[in-house]
């Protein structure tokens, strides 16, 4: 019985011990982006310069635009949108969703039609009333879907305008945003799409064969935003977009730059 007071008092001074509150580790600072899926691979190599100067991670999410502005509207974390058109940036500022004093039009793009790299077909001439259906033979035409994504709704406008949409539409392969319609393109799997000329630039499995006109379709045009519950560390990171750093890698992948460095 007389060590029981020592043996009670050494496991008080324990508890006493292991009570004690660590000091709280800093707290990771980080940025979410929502970007249109055409931005992947350059805007994988701006984010990267980014952490790499001030620290900040960014978490980056890449799908059609239509698809990231219904997640936020739905709730979705985000810090920031990047939009490959106008209309889905337009949607998120008229139902609150962004800070529309942050928004930006940052980049352009052009429209092109490719074909599997080692397709028999060559250069085509877009021109009002090109039998683009003839081209397409017994295959599929792939792009974005032409009601909500981006690429599929400028594809829709530029064959409209040059009067070949009713001879195609039964042939669209509609896929979920830009990219997924390259790799079918890619795969041979439909033998021409309508993408971006980024897309096809890091592609090695797909060639480009003609530009479409720019006046065919609405300019392609990436706006940029914070949106409404955007931390502030969003505010620097979108600074730094506008800068003669992530300037140099957009237009290294084929954008074009639409601001002042550093505006």
């Amino acid at each position: 019985m007389f060590r029981t007071k020592p043996i009670l008092a050494a496991f008080a001074a324990a508890i006493i011990v292991t009570a004690v509150p660590r000091p709280a580790a800093p707290q990771e600072r980080s940025v979410i982006v929502f970007a249109a899926a055409s931005m992947k691979n350059a805007l994988d190599d701006v984010d990267g310069a980014f952490t790499k100067q001030s620290g900040i991670k960014i978490v980056a999410s890449y799908e059609a635009s239509s698809a990231l502005m219904k997640q936020i509207e739905q709730g979705a974390p985000a810090d920031v949108f990047l939009s490959a058109d106008i209309k889905w940036m337009d949607y998120g500022a008229q139902h609150n969703l962004i800070r529309n004093d942050t928004r930006t039009d940052l980049l352009g793009n052009r429209l092109v039609l490719i074909a599997p790299k080692d397709s028999k077909i060559g250069e085509v001439a877009i021109a009002p009333g090109f039998d683009l259906a003839k081209l397409a033979g017994d295959g599929r035409i792939a792009t974005g879907d032409v009601r909500a994504v981006p690429v599929g709704l400028y594809a829709k406008a530029a064959l409209e305008k040059l009067g070949v949409w009713a001879s195609v539409e039964p042939k669209m392969a509609m896929a979920e945003n830009v990219r997924a319609a390259l790799v079918l393109v890619a795969r041979g799997e439909a033998p021409i799409g309508i993408v971006y000329e980024t897309d096809a630039n890091i592609d090695p499995g797909v060639k480009i064969v003609a530009v479409f006109p720019e006046d065919s379709h609405p300019p392609i045009i990436y706006p940029v935003a914070q949106t409404k519950d955007a931390k502030p560390d969003a505010a620097p990171y979108l600074a730094f977009l506008r800068s003669p750093a992530a300037k140099s890698i957009f237009e290294r992948y084929g954008f074009s730059f639409l601001v002042k460095p550093g505006s």
